[in-house]
């Protein structure tokens, strides 16, 4: 007995180690061989077990025990603080983690050696600009986008637009023995993200399609396991959902379309409304717009290529913005020596602006709302990290970074990082004053794949400031709850506050 005993843990024993090593063999290995012919090492880390790599590990620090922070730690200290390189194995792939300034910045502005591929692709959508492949197509659209909610123009126009659905929504508020901010202030950003990206019929219930986001969100960051009760898999079909939504408006446009184009060509069939004789072109959203948009060869974008980039701008866009004004009731809320500097310098220009609505050019001259804000943005880590591909054999600083290997640049780490921010996790705006060291703040990311609605977020999140603090105190039910970060970072109870006027 003792003998069958010995053999089983024997056994086990060895399948244990086999496992553990299984994955450190099948990808390393071949890597290792390169090594030797290029003199470069390999980063340091392990890859964990067969298909789980190191998602164990890392859903711990990151939903068990809730400090993401020690994910990073535990490796700088079993392989060195200043490494800033790693090897792991997440979302399903050989990975290398970058968390050093100067890698962060080569990864994000070499997008010839590193692509964008996210594991979620299809929770994004195939055809997004989020995740096209570099190229023409993907500089036209990205272009379109960024005109039509990021400049200086566009924003004038959304600053005017926006104001009177915000201050609408916290008089709402304030009436409410209590509110979920997060849930409360999404409606209020996606009511007015679809409203310049994709209006839909009137009586379409705003609370079912912020669900529908909501399940899409949640699968950013999820291990991509498509099976059912998963997050991913609930991620896909909430997605289908919203599609079929938004392509049920898409019809209804084209039929429009056309059936003006024939009265039209009827009526004046000499007169042209557009670049193509005969066609009408009315650009009133983001829709109208990649509707009668055209690729490198002429042709207009498919029907897919149009959802696809609809569904991600209303996404990305209410949904960051969301998150952003949740945190900063939350630091505000527990930081009050800084509400109080905010409220000085927006009450002054309210009584300037004779206590109307600010423009956009007043934001500018709202010094400290604006370091408020920045702030906000740090600390929240609206994105942990994003992901990259490496095209070949990258060496850097004496390091590999080998072909069809994951990159996942760690931008919470550079924000969270004592070296780069004094005393990080205080919320302190004067920190402001001064410019962060360089390659130590990408909260959009950079190079060519930068957010492109970054003005955005920042002018909505000081509009929310503006309007908060002129008229309004709140306080926070829950202020010890704990944090959920997966897939974006948020209090548990969706940060539950009280909200009364001044």
């Amino acid at each position: 007995m003792e003998m069958w005993m010995l053999f089983v843990v024997l056994i086990v024993s060895i399948l244990g180690w086999l496992l553990w090593w299984w994955n450190e063999f099948w990808y390393v290995s071949p890597v290792t061989t390169r090594c030797l012919t290029l003199k470069i090492k390999m980063p340091p880390g392990h890859l964990g077990f067969p298909f789980f790599g190191e998602a164990l590990s890392f859903l711990w620090f990151f939903t068990i025990i809730g400090r993401p922070d020690n994910f990073i730690s535990s490796k700088r200290h079993k392989y060195g603080h200043n490494v800033g390189i790693y090897r792991t194995h997440l979302y399903g792939s050989p990975s290398i983690i970058a968390c050093s300034p100067s890698l962060c910045k080569f990864v994000l502005n070499s997008s010839d050696k590193f692509v964008q591929e996210w594991p979620t692709i299809q929770v994004l959508g195939t055809k997004s600009v989020i995740t096209l492949d570099e190229g023409t197509l993907h500089g036209i659209i990205k272009s379109f986008i960024v005109k039509s909610i990021n400049r200086p123009d566009s924003l004038s126009k959304i600053v005017h637009q926006i104001q009177p659905t915000i201050v609408a929504a916290l008089q709402l508020w304030s009436q409410m023995p209590k509110i979920k901010t997060f849930d409360q202030v999404k409606k209020v950003t996606l009511d007015y993200t679809m409203r310049y990206t994709a209006h839909l019929e009137e009586g379409t219930p705003i609370d079912a399609i912020e669900k529908l986001f909501e399940g899409i969100v949640y699968g950013f960051r999820a291990q991509p396991w498509n099976i059912p009760g998963t997050t991913y898999h609930h991620a896909l079909k909430c997605r289908e959902k919203i599609t079929d939504k938004l392509k049920a408006e898409l019809e209804k446009r084209k039929q429009k379309k056309k059936d003006e184009s024939n009265v039209e060509k009827k009526m004046q069939k000499k007169k042209d409304k557009s670049n193509v004789e005969g066609e009408i072109i009315t650009i009133s959203d983001i829709m109208d717009g990649l509707m009668e948009m055209k690729d490198e060869e002429g042709k207009q974008l498919s029907d897919e290529e149009v959802l696809d980039n609809v569904v991600s701008t209303i996404l990305i866009g209410h949904i960051s913005i969301a998150y952003a004004v949740t945190w900063s009731l939350q630091f505000l809320a527990k930081s009050p020596h800084v509400l109080l500097k905010l409220r000085e310098e927006n009450k002054a220009m309210f009584k300037e602006k004779n206590e109307g609505c600010i423009t956009y050019e007043d934001i500018s001259k709202l010094k400290y709302t604006n370091k408020v804000a920045e702030e906000t943005i740090r600390m929240a880590n609206l994105s942990a990290f994003v992901f990259r591909k490496a095209t070949d054999d990258i060496e850097f600083q004496g390091y590999i970074i080998p072909k069809g290997w994951s990159v996942l640049v760690w931008l919470r780490g550079l924000h969270n990082d004592p070296s780069h921010f004094e005393d990080p996790m205080s919320f302190n705006p004067d920190r402001w004053d001064t410019r962060p060291k360089h390659g130590t703040y990408q909260p959009f990311g950079g190079g060519s794949r930068s957010c492109p609605g970054s003005a955005l977020v920042r002018v909505s999140l000081t509009i929310f400031l503006h309007h908060l603090s002129i008229g309004y105190k709140w306080e926070l039910l829950n202020p010890s709850a704990r944090v959920n970060y997966l897939s974006h970072p948020l209090p548990t109870d969706g940060l539950e506050i009280t909200i009364t006027k001044l």
